[in-house]
């Protein structure tokens, strides 16, 4: 609706320009008398060549305009992201747990852009080795709720019993049969190959509230507004930069690059 708007006023600014242009050199030449010497060509060049002029202008304009909030939005985005929590060892870690470089994917199991990330995330530790991890926290959005939470709070149900490598398993089967309540939860942990009496206990317990939301309350503060949000974090400079969405490989590359 945005551009729309602006191609209008652009549309009308052009018109106006014409009306202006057509009009000073009609006046100026019944001023000066000399209307008979105006050819229609020569005057229709004159009005062509300033429509041109202005819509030059104008277009530079915009460009520039464009230039400095993609500029001011990627600064404020780098100003965000130092905000993130330092990966730890308490933390969901894929890949080599002292990698240069993590990816904190700040995420919801019920979010379907999530489940399309997943694969994105995987692809692109694979493509850095060592250099690179994948670090996953909860961000339950409200409008995914009680599920959302429930889901998170079962992820870390499975890596309390089951460890590191239980949990990023729990992450693959979430995202393929997404149960939503205790039941349907309790038996996945079984499939993975845990106590389901500990399970369900553990899911009922709250124990795990508190970490969700101050998880879901520091990607707040590193500037994700929604999920996937992951923030691109050097661990050894502190550089940092967010990137929102399920972007390509690509997107991550001309980051991750540039920090290595």
């Amino acid at each position: 609706m945005e551009n729309k708007k602006k191609d209008i006023g652009l549309i009308l600014a052009i018109v106006f320009a014409s009306s202006v242009v057509s009009g000073s050199l009609v006046f100026f030449g019944l001023q000066t008398g000399s209307n008979e010497d105006l050819k229609v060509s020569v005057l229709d060049t004159q009005i062509d060549q300033a429509i041109e002029r202005y819509v030059e202008k104008k277009q530079k304009e915009a460009e520039d305009q464009q230039a400095v909030a993609v500029a001011d939005e990627a600064k404020k985005s780098a100003e965000l992201a130092v905000n993130a929590d330092p990966v730890t060892e308490k933390d969901h870690i894929f890949g080599n747990e002292n990698a240069k470089i993590s990816l904190i994917e700040y995420s919801d199991f019920q979010c379907p852009y999530c489940k399309r990330f997943h694969d994105i995330a995987k692809s692109v530790v694979d493509a850095y080795g060592d250099d690179v991890n994948w670090v996953y926290r909860h961000y339950p959005l409200a409008f995914h709720e009680p599920a959302a939470s429930l889901q998170a709070v079962a992820g870390e149900c499975v890596a309390e019993l089951g460890g590191n490598d239980k949990f990023w398993e729990f992450t693959d089967k979430i995202f393929e049969s997404n149960p939503t309540d205790n039941e349907g939860l309790t038996v996945l942990a079984g499939e993975l190959g845990l106590d389901g009496v500990a399970f369900a206990t553990c899911l009922d317990s709250g124990k795990y509230d508190d970490l969700i939301q101050q998880q879901m309350q520091n990607g707040i503060e590193s500037g994700v507004q929604g999920t996937p949000g992951s923030v691109i974090l050097n661990n050894e400079t502190g550089e940092a930069f967010l990137i929102s969405g399920a972007q390509p490989l690509t997107a991550f590359a001309n980051i991750i690059d540039g920090m290595l």
